[in-house]
């Protein structure tokens, strides 16, 4: 067994909590103070020279102002770069057409600032590991002496040990849950995975109806995204009814973290189903299609995929899924690689035609040179996976039984389960 660094994030609970409650609301008011702060300037600036200042350049702009002062240097570096962040996803949808896509907005709630997340990074983070102590370090604002910090005593799932030799915290955000703080610890931690990897390849295809399908060249398996639909659908419309006149009311709020919750579980059962299909199946390397660009046209400009389309593609959380894919193959020994998709929706994966008119109704791909009908989504999933090929052009196409690929193994998410099976194991009851 080899040994390797994956990054992990735990959560942990505050026993202390009474205790450092209020200096956590200070911090947390004040990165909300700050970010309307940057908020304001980069409107400013906005209204200026119709140009929005990069994260850089507000980190830079207000490092000497007073409310930079009150979190430590990195925390306050942080909340800037989120906002820049925010501004530049926000600027790429109006280029792109997307009219409902609203600017950051400031956070305040009446005369009342919300707590903001509070990043810690490692120099502001000392940890007493005989102890269980995580000192986090306040800005010079909120200091009343040159050694003043918030102690927070943690507790970790009891799996946990963050003392441990193989465990590094890298950083440590302080997070607001509606009722009380949370700490979530990131850590790189040393964990062992096979000395080899496995010989066989796998390509993976991600979409919105069907949220990825996996082709192994010999099977192909589809999971459906109508779990993920049915809860957007239900939290949305419980969201929308519930919006108040001032805004979001509580109803509303718990709507969005219930989805949020939601989502962030699913995306993470389907990329452990899918690595343990690879596992099972030998694979070593898989290849999943890069969709950076999925937004915008080769020229630059942005891409319109109708009204219902840009507001389902803007939805899509299909970076989340690259990256659990990417952390979760790493830690099996599984090289994730991540590249462009470009023409693997057009070309036919048994004979290599490429026309972009050959998709037909209800998903299915029929190409017109050699006569196959096959399922589109996994068509694409194994043109993603012959580009591993050592020789694809090589690669005997025609010669192959394409029934994996016309009908894929179709596996459901259950939620009485939580987890994915194939589509003839689950129970269906009236």
């Amino acid at each position: 067994m080899a040994i390797q660094s994956v990054r992990r994030t735990y959560r942990a609970s505050i026993r202390n909590h009474p205790q450092v409650s209020d200096e956590l609301d200070a911090l947390g008011i004040a990165a909300s103070k700050l970010w309307n702060v940057g908020r304001w300037t980069v409107d400013r600036v906005w209204n200026g020279c119709g140009q929005i200042p990069s994260a850089f350049d507000l980190q830079k702009y207000l490092k000497k102002h007073e409310r930079y002062g009150d979190l430590h240097s990195q925390s306050s570096q942080q909340v800037l770069a989120e906002l820049g962040e925010a501004f530049e996803s926000w600027y790429e949808h109006r280029n792109q057409g997307n009219e409902q896509a609203n600017p950051p907005g400031y956070r305040k709630q009446g005369d009342e600032h919300p707590r903001s997340t509070i990043t810690f990074k490692k120099d502001a983070i000392r940890h007493d590991e005989k102890h269980d102590y995580l000192r986090l370090s306040k800005g010079s604002n909120l200091k009343t002496n040159r050694y003043d910090y918030v102690l927070c005593d943690y507790k970790t799932p009891p799996n946990v040990d963050l003392s441990a030799d193989s465990v590094s915290i890298q950083q440590v955000r302080a997070v607001w849950t509606g009722g009380e703080w949370e700490l979530h610890i990131v850590c790189d931690v040393a964990k062992q995975v096979p000395d080899g990897r496995g010989e066989e390849i796998a390509g993976v295809d991600l979409g919105i109806n069907n949220i990825a399908v996996i082709s192994f060249g010999d099977e192909s398996l589809l999971y459906p995204g109508g779990a993920l639909k049915e809860a957007k659908h239900y939290f949305k419309q419980i969201e929308y009814d519930c919006e108040g006149d001032n805004g979001l009311s509580n109803t509303a709020r718990w709507a969005k973290r219930s989805l949020k919750r939601r989502r962030r579980y699913l995306l993470h059962v389907l990329s452990k189903d899918i690595i343990s299909r690879c596992i099972k199946r030998n694979v070593g390397r898989l290849r999943v299609g890069d969709l950076g660009g999925i937004r915008s046209k080769e020229n630059g400009e942005g891409r319109s995929w109708g009204r219902h389309g840009n507001k389902r593609l803007h939805g899509w959380a299909f970076s989340k899924l690259i990256g659990l894919l990417e952390y979760k193959g790493e830690a099996a020994g599984i090289d994730v690689i991540v590249d462009s998709e470009r023409n693997t929706s057009k070309m036919c994966s048994v004979c290599g035609h490429i026309d972009g008119s050959q998709r037909v109704y209800r998903g299915l791909y029929h190409c017109t040179e050699c006569g196959r009908t096959q399922n589109a989504d996994v068509n694409g999933a194994e043109n993603i996976r012959q580009t591993l090929l050592p020789n694809p052009d090589a690669f005997d196409r025609l010669d192959r039984d394409n029934g994996c690929l016309a009908q894929p193994t179709v596996r459901l998410f259950d939620p009485p389960t939580g987890a994915f099976h194939p589509q003839e194991q689950l129970g269906c009851k009236p």
